[in-house]
């Protein structure tokens, strides 16, 4: 094993690296916000909605994401009279089913925040005066944040290695090009290069949720 040898196969994975890392930031800006907001949705005591919320979260945390990824970039465009419009970007396809797959996730990592609240904190607030907005803007959200940041980071960590099942849907990510490399090579060498570069990125993310974890604590 050669550094040149090292180097030919680096830049092709670290181009594949970027569209982990681009698919990893898509998906965790919109499915923290989108969890949350089904939380709140199943929570609502308008019954249809809650309901709707509820089997949603269900549905997708009880099927497991790469049928999904298969099912939005394979199945969508097979449905009759509308499938020829819902061919996607395969990127595209894998952004929606990360996305769709993880705030599910994280509606029941904040639902499991909001239930770890003691119930006096509500009342502590009504004798302060403030109203229900109030209470869940400063007494309500910072609490269940730094009560559910330790699951949202071990759940983002995940999210990272799942992006490998890009591979699956045929989108070239870190995975792809390590495998196209043994293939060629007949060497496991770009497998565990793929490996470090996992593990670079996750132990990247770690120490950024850990920096917040205890920026929350002394706030």
């Amino acid at each position: 094993m050669s550094i040149d040898y090292l180097l030919s196969i680096l830049k092709p994975m670290l181009e594949g690296a970027q569209a982990t890392v681009l698919l990893f930031l898509i998906a965790i800006a919109v499915s923290i916000p989108l969890g949350f907001i089904l939380t709140l949705i199943a929570r609502s005591s308008i019954k249809t909605l809650a309901y709707l919320a509820n089997a949603y979260i269900y549905l997708l945390r009880g099927t497991p994401l790469l049928l999904q990824l298969l099912f939005i970039v394979f199945g969508l465009p097979l449905i009759p009279v509308v499938g020829e419009y819902l061919v996607l970007d395969r990127f595209v396809a894998a952004c929606i089913g990360f996305i769709l797959n993880y705030a599910a996730y994280f509606a029941e990592i904040f639902r499991g925040g909001l239930l770890a609240i003691d119930k006096g904190q509500y009342e502590a607030a009504q004798v302060l005066g403030l109203n229900r907005w109030q209470t869940m803007r400063k007494v309500v959200l910072p609490q269940m944040f730094r009560i559910a940041l330790p699951s949202v980071a071990n759940e983002s960590v995940t999210l990272v290695k799942d992006t490998a099942l890009l591979y699956a849907v045929a989108v070239p990510e870190l995975l792809h090009f390590a495998q196209t490399a043994v293939n060629r090579d007949f060497t496991i060498i770009p497998f565990l290069l793929a490996g470090v570069i996992y593990l670079l990125i996750t132990i990247c993310l770690t120490l950024f949720f850990k920096w917040l974890e205890r920026r929350l604590r002394f706030d």
